[in-house]
């Protein structure tokens, strides 16, 4: 068998607020996920991303760095978490109360 034929392409993604960028790699089967990462050069346009610690995901569900892609799937690279989504809607929730727009036993709209 040829060995373009072997390889196959995967999609690399990060995406911030501004900007997004996708960037197409073609592998070789038994390629993980940092190994493609690594090979699209993702990190020339954002510096930021620290390939020791950065979270990654195929299709919206995290994998480990060491997953073996498929053909056709789509590696996403995900941003750190800038505020904990528990403590923005226990903020939400309190601000709420402050405001009266909630009874403040029951927690229940007005």
């Amino acid at each position: 068998m040829n060995i373009a034929q072997e390889h196959f392409l995967v999609e690399v993604i990060y995406a911030l607020p501004t900007q997004q960028k996708r960037i197409k790699v073609n592998v070789a089967p038994g390629t993980t996920c940092i190994e493609a990462v690594k090979q699209s050069d993702m990190m020339h346009f954002f510096p930021d991303i620290d390939l020791n610690t950065v979270k990654l995901g195929i299709f919206s569900r995290q994998v480990k760095h060491d997953e073996v892609l498929l053909a056709g799937q789509r590696v996403e690279i995900y941003r750190p978490l800038i505020a904990d989504p528990k403590d923005v809607r226990r903020k939400r929730a309190e601000k709420a109360k402050d405001e009266g727009r909630v009874n403040k036993i029951t927690g229940a709209k007005l």
